[in-house]
């Protein structure tokens, strides 16, 4: 079996995108998730910003995971879905 390779990129933007999806799950805003992580609004818009190539810890992954009361696993887990803008 061949093993598939793919850059950082396509890591982060799993991450990304279920972190938004999450978020919106919730129902939080992005300014309730930073408040409630200790993170600044401007950085949880950069982590969801599929334009802006911000990296990100595990940290702060485990941060936000436990803030909106999730399995930091579902952070990487691929979606086909769309996420509907609000």
């Amino acid at each position: 079996m061949a093993v598939v390779k793919h850059d950082d990129g396509y890591y982060y933007d799993i991450a990304r995108h279920n972190i938004r999806k999450y978020r919106l799950e919730k129902k939080y805003t992005q300014q309730r998730l930073a408040d409630e992580t200790d993170l600044s609004l401007d950085f949880i818009a950069e982590i969801e910003s599929v334009k802006r190539k911000k990296s990100f810890s595990i940290a702060t992954l485990g941060r936000i995971a436990d803030v909106l009361n999730i399995d930091i696993n579902l952070f990487f887990k691929k979606h086909n879905d769309k996420i509907k803008k609000q």
